[in-house]
């Protein structure tokens, strides 16, 4: 991404918050002159020493001055740094925002602990940037500026000498900030892999404990772990060396000057107090000098992030849509012609030349040997993948020609893992119609067999179910996920697997269930399980991402081979 672009981000998030900048900005600056005036009024204090005068007045005159300057800078700071936590707010908001939105193929290629790195670490150097670093910044060049002033205005020669020095090192330090940024980048980037690395333990918690694998994943994480440290010492080697030029400078400056202006006061063409203040200002610069470098860094620093935030931002996104769609409780029909998908350019085909049709209302069943392509039928009727060639309609229209949210809105999806969100069972129930009322809750979890459950939770629909549901059964979250899709009222229910974690008694009630659906809506189920759609109204049976049959359970066991080889291996061969 060009830089220009990157800069246009980041002005971007300020805009909102360009008042909150400005106060701030201009509190710092009354700060700054408050401290700018300082070796003058140290000044003032020697001179009225030497001549013997009071000093009351001076040192109040300086006492007033170093409050001020406290009071006022610090209140200029609490309001960037709350305006920069506003900043990681709304990045975060907007980050989440887009990352929810993108389309299934662009998540299914990124890794969760990447994705929540960008959310955390790389928003939280946003507010970096314009509290260190652009009102830091602007704040340093300030007092760098009004200092050099002031040492101008007190002696020429001595100036000269000090700006000789800071020139020298100062074109070492504009050297160092390119390697800074990418430096930060790669160090950024390292942390994303880390947590992704740290997200895939997690996730497989049991399956590591149960593998003997600890050891193994220990050292991958420590590995991850050891390239982010890696990457973090490049960066903060590269910035001491610019933090040790600001400060190597200054010094030399001092010994330069002290020598310099030693010599001129011994020589009686240099007042004393004037060496005192020049030598003060001189010091006032080693703070700025650490603020511009300090700033410079966090800039590059920010610079990076916005990267990678941006990188989530050009990814290709569905488009929002608030509309409340009222799509009433018909069945919907839907049809498959010649339609051809692959998951990638580069992949194989999953789909080729698929082609079938389910009426509206009843049960349809799709069966057939792992790979055959179900699963994509799923994912391409909830349009999170796009076919490459053919038709899908859905009450023969066009699912392209749909707007996303009404589409989607007249389905009901039941993957084939269950996922059951850490929250209470009442959140899970309702998470896909949020405003559906309790004596629907109720009748759906009778229809579910779930009412046993919720009697001997403790705190009943509103006792927490654990991390993915870690405190039900697998049947349990199985029957969860379908009483969430049935609270839709779905024109199109989508099982896939549905019964795949259900004991055999569960089954037989699930299967009752899913009959008496199919008769106020349309049901498509994928099985392997076939015991589960015997009754099906039709049931089409796919290999190698082709059709092969259609027709009911008796019809296919005399005409389809692999079918009556599926039925006979399930032991559902009529005897």
């Amino acid at each position: 991404m060009p830089e220009t672009a990157s800069w246009r981000l980041l002005i971007g998030y300020i805009r909102p918050h360009r008042r909150a900048l400005l106060l701030g900005g201009v509190l710092s600056l009354v700060g700054s002159v408050a401290g700018l005036a300082m070796p003058l009024l140290a000044k003032t204090v020697i001179d009225a020493f030497g001549e013997q005068r009071s000093l009351l007045g001076p040192v109040l005159g300086l006492t007033a001055a170093v409050l001020l300057g406290a009071g006022v800078g610090a209140l200029g700071r609490y309001v960037l740094e709350r305006m920069g936590e506003g900043i990681v707010y709304s990045a975060r908001r907007s980050l989440v925002d887009r990352m929810l939105r993108l389309r299934v193929p662009q998540v299914d290629q990124l890794k969760p602990g990447d994705l929540l790195s960008r959310v955390t670490s790389d928003t939280t150097l946003l507010r970096a940037v314009f509290t260190d670093g652009v009102v830091e910044t602007i704040s340093a060049v300030f007092m760098l500026v009004g200092a050099i002033v002031m040492m101008a205005i007190m002696d020429g020669l001595l100036l000269l000498i000090t700006l000789a020095v800071l020139v020298v090192v100062g074109s070492l330090v504009g050297l160092v900030m390119p390697r800074i940024r990418k430096a930060a980048m790669q160090a950024q980037i390292a942390v994303g892999e880390m947590g992704a690395v740290l997200d895939r333990v997690l996730q497989a918690f049991r399956t590591v404990k149960a593998s003997g694998a600890e050891e193994r994943e220990i050292a991958a994480v420590g590995e991850a772990a050891r390239e982010a440290r890696d990457r973090g010492i490049a960066v903060a080697w590269l910035t001491s060396i610019a933090g040790i030029s600001a400060w190597l400078s200054a010094q030399l400056a001092f010994v330069t000057v002290l020598g310099v202006g030693g010599a001129r006061v011994a020589a009686g063409t240099l007042e004393v107090s004037s060496l005192i203040a020049f030598l003060l200002y001189l010091f006032y610069l080693v703070a700025p000098m650490g603020q511009l470098i300090q700033g410079f860094t966090q800039v590059q620093n920010g610079l990076a992030a916005v990267k990678r935030i941006r990188e989530i931002e050009e990814l290709p996104a569905e488009e929002p849509d608030d509309t409340v769609y009222h799509v009433g409780r018909t069945p919907a029909g839907v049809r498959f012609e010649g339609v051809v998908f692959r998951y990638g350019d580069d992949r194989p085909i999953v789909h080729d030349d698929v082609s079938f049709e389910v009426p509206a209302g009843g049960l349809t069943a799709l069966v057939g040997p792992s790979g055959a392509g179900k699963s994509s039928v799923f994912a391409l009727l909830e349009r999170f993948y796009e076919q490459q060639a053919g038709t899908i309609t859905v009450d023969g229209r066009d699912i392209r020609q749909w707007p996303l949210a009404e589409l989607r809105a007249g389905l009901g999806y039941v993957e084939q893992d269950a996922p059951v969100l850490d929250g209470t069972l009442r959140e899970n129930l309702v998470f896909a119609a949020p405003g559906v009322d309790e004596a629907d809750i109720w009748r759906v979890l009778a229809r579910t067999r779930l009412e046993d459950l919720v009697s001997r939770l403790p705190e009943g629909l509103e006792t927490r179910v654990g991390h993915r549901g870690i405190m039900l059964s697998g049947g349990e979250r199985q029957r969860v996920a379908i009483a969430r899709a049935l609270l839709r009222t779905p024109r199109l229910l989508l099982l896939d697997e549905a019964t795949s974690q259900l004991d055999a008694v569960n089954e037989l009630r699930l299967r009752e269930v899913i009959a008496e659906v199919a008769t106020e809506t349309t049901v498509l189920v994928i099985a392997h399980r076939l015991s589960t759609v015997t009754s099906a109204d039709r049931i089409v049976v796919m290999e190698a991402g082709r059709v092969r049959a259609v027709g009911t359970h008796r019809e296919l066991l005399t005409d389809d081979d692999l079918y009556r080889e599926l039925a006979a291996t399930q032991f559902l061969l009529p005897t």
